[in-house]
């Protein structure tokens, strides 16, 4: 009876115990080697689960239907990334996204207090880059040279010069720049070195392999004064041949006699400055400007080139401007040695992000296709753009003269192409010299809302102007005559404090403006009408507004006094009009000149601040003298899809916008 319980109750615990877990369960052979029958109670039998088929069947078609699913899924998220890719435009890279910033290091900021600015200056001012909302700077030559014709014939293409600092100061610089996400650009001019170089000295001595790194030629000597081979003129005037003591011959300067030309029709030579482009490349430098490249080439005939006035005594002939220079510019094979330059900055070009910009200044000024030809061809890469020096070299001002500038530019531009505009350089007198303080405002609204990469020299976003040149030759540290001719180039003006906060020194290289207490950085940033807070508001529009960025320039309207264009999108009904004022105060209706436009526009910015966000009857809009203002209104008929305006309208990178994705996309 005992036994019978015992034998009952594993049964029970089992059936009440629940679900058993089969994994544990011991195996046969254990039991019979290891139960004791007359200790161990029987093991309680396994608990069978029964299955349903139908629904085990159905638990499978599920796990399929989701992994095929889940496979589908995977394939239509590849083949939306890919269609996103092949339909989005490119991206527009760093060199034309942000204006670039051009920077006289001499006169940008002393750090050293010796009067010069340097590279350790350029270092500290650095925040004011960001604050313009720039991301690109250009610094003129900096090299190692003796300085003459204001340090453009280097000496040493490998160093910087002591008045700038060292090569440990320019490799701070340039982490500097990076870590706040910048880009930098140096200038190289290859056409000449400086007298002084180790290349010139050697080869004057007829030394190994340069002896023809420079271009000699027999001279004759009688009474006393040289006969030069040819009548060629030098860029500063006078003969271009200058006759040398050491190697008995006459050597070619294009420019100052201190400036030998290189002898580029020797390949040695033009080894060297790939290996000068690799060294600043590998020490991280994004881009070159190239410049005076126009002269790398003369013809080795050696003839007389023609002159200008052919009744004209030849042995009168001693400027630049009295010959045409047919056979010491643009020569076959110039376009050749620069395209191979850029071959070179290409094999930098391959790390994402890291593209290296390569401009060139074309320095065409009556022959337009000739500077078109810097951007190279469809197949055959050049510079990425030949600067732009068109409103600068304007003679006349007027709505008309601002139009034919730009429209120069933009009709001869090859297809694909990306435009540029500057309004000043270190060798143009400034805007407030050079047209006026009261049209400032508006040419920097111009230069900033036209296609394509604005280019600002230092000091033109406070109005800064030239300094009075009876001032330049006042003391023994301004008598260099050569200074005497770059008012233009006179310091910074950053505080109202002595020397505008350029240099805590007792003096400075060129003398400081005048105007220097009332036009300054510190005091523009504190008026909200400066010319300094409207450049930074024309920068930020430009940087998040797409029509700015990329989209269509329509001209509207242009006469004596004003010049009228839009910028536009394809799927975007957001538009911006420029109204800008190059003359006199006028009235104009531009309902009447585009039917379609809506009668009312809001002012999005006006170069005077207060009229900022009020209407404007698009029938009677008013400007002042130098009066610009940025109308902003929308529409579902641009004006580049009407017919009335198809010749008056271009782009550089098209690009849709889609509202429904929120993104650009190519096939409009």
């Amino acid at each position: 009876m005992v036994e019978e319980e015992a034998k009952s109750l594993p049964m029970e615990l089992s059936e009440k115990g629940g679900v058993e877990n089969n994994g544990f369960v011991q195996n046969e052979a254990f039991d019979d080697k290891e139960t004791d029958t007359s200790s161990q109670e029987e093991m309680p039998k396994t608990c069978i689960v029964d299955t349903d088929p139908a629904a085990m069947e159905e638990l499978a078609v599920t796990r399929e239907i989701l992994f095929w699913l889940i496979i589908a899924a995977a394939v239509a998220l590849v083949c939306a990334t890919i269609t996103i890719i092949a339909l989005s435009p490119k991206c527009l890279d760093w060199w034309q996204a942000s204006p670039i910033y051009q920077i006289y290091p001499r006169s940008f900021k002393d750090s050293n207090m010796d009067g010069n600015g340097d590279l350790k200056g350029i270092q500290d001012k650095l925040d004011h880059i960001t604050y313009l909302n720039i991301k690109t700077i250009w610094i003129t030559s900096f090299y190692k040279s003796p300085l003459k014709d204001l340090g453009y014939g280097a000496e040493d293409f490998y160093d910087i010069d002591p008045m700038f600092g060292s090569m440990s100061d320019f490799e701070n610089l340039l982490a500097a720049i990076h870590d706040r996400g910048l880009k930098v650009i140096m200038d190289l001019i290859p056409n000449h070195t400086s007298d002084k170089h180790q290349w010139f000295q050697l080869s004057r001595n007829r030394t190994g392999k340069y002896t023809d790194y420079y271009i000699w030629q027999d001279c004759t000597q009688a009474a006393g004064s040289v006969a030069p081979p040819n009548n060629w003129v030098s860029v500063f005037g006078n003969s271009s041949w200058q006759y040398d003591d050491v190697r008995k011959q006459c050597y070619f300067h294009q420019f100052g006699k201190e400036q030998p030309d290189l002898n580029f029709r020797n390949l040695a030579v033009q080894q060297e400055i790939h290996d000068i482009i690799k060294f600043w490349l590998g020490k991280g430098i994004d881009g070159f400007s190239f410049s005076a490249v126009k002269f790398l080439l003369e013809a080795t005939h050696l003839r007389d080139e023609p002159q200008v006035n052919k009744s004209q005594n030849p042995v009168t002939i001693t400027a630049y401007s009295q010959l045409y220079h047919d056979y010491t510019t643009t020569q076959v094979g110039m376009h050749d040695i620069i395209r191979s330059f850029r071959q070179t900055m290409n094999q930098f070009s391959s790390e994402p992000g890291r593209y290296r910009f390569m401009g060139s200044d074309g320095d065409e000024k009556e022959d337009i296709e000739a500077t078109m030809m810097y951007y190279g061809t469809t197949f055959v890469q050049e510079a990425d753009f030949p600067f732009n020096f068109n409103l600068i070299n304007m003679k006349n001002l007027s709505g008309n003269g601002i139009f034919e500038a730009v429209n120069l530019w933009m009709k001869n531009m090859p297809a694909g192409k990306w435009p540029n505009w500057a309004v000043g350089s270190p060798n143009a007198a400034r805007i407030s010299s050079r047209i006026g303080k009261e049209y400032v405002n508006v040419m920097n609204m111009l230069l900033l809302t036209l296609p394509g990469t604005p280019v600002t020299y230092y000091g033109e976003e406070i109005g800064m102007e030239n300094i009075a040149s009876e001032n330049v030759s006042e003391g023994p540290i301004y008598s260099d005559p050569v200074v005497a001719t770059f008012p233009e180039k006179s310091p910074m003006q950053w505080d109202g404090k002595v020397n505008a906060g350029f240099t805590e020194g007792n003096s400075s290289w060129l003398p400081i403006n005048s105007d220097y207490q009332s036009v300054n950085v510190e005091i523009q940033m504190t008026w909200s009408n400066s010319t300094l807070n409207l450049y930074r508001e024309l920068t930020l529009l430009r940087n998040n507004e797409l029509p700015l960025h990329r989209g269509w320039m329509c001209y509207i309207w242009n006469d004596s006094n004003v010049f009228v264009y839009v910028r536009e999108l394809d799927g975007l009904d957001k538009v911006f009009m420029m109204v800008l004022n190059f003359g006199q105060g006028s009235t104009i209706d531009l309902k009447a000149i585009v039917p379609s436009l809506p009668s009312e526009a809001i002012i999005k910015l006006s170069t005077n601040f207060s009229n900022a966000g009020k209407t404007v009857n698009t029938k009677l809009i008013k400007t002042e003298m130098g009066e610009g203002l940025v109308l902003e209104y929308k529409t579902a008929k641009p004006v580049h899809t009407m017919e009335a305006f198809q010749g008056n309208c271009f782009v550089a990178e098209k690009a849709c916008y889609s509202s429904a994705f929120n993104l650009l996309y190519v096939n409009c």
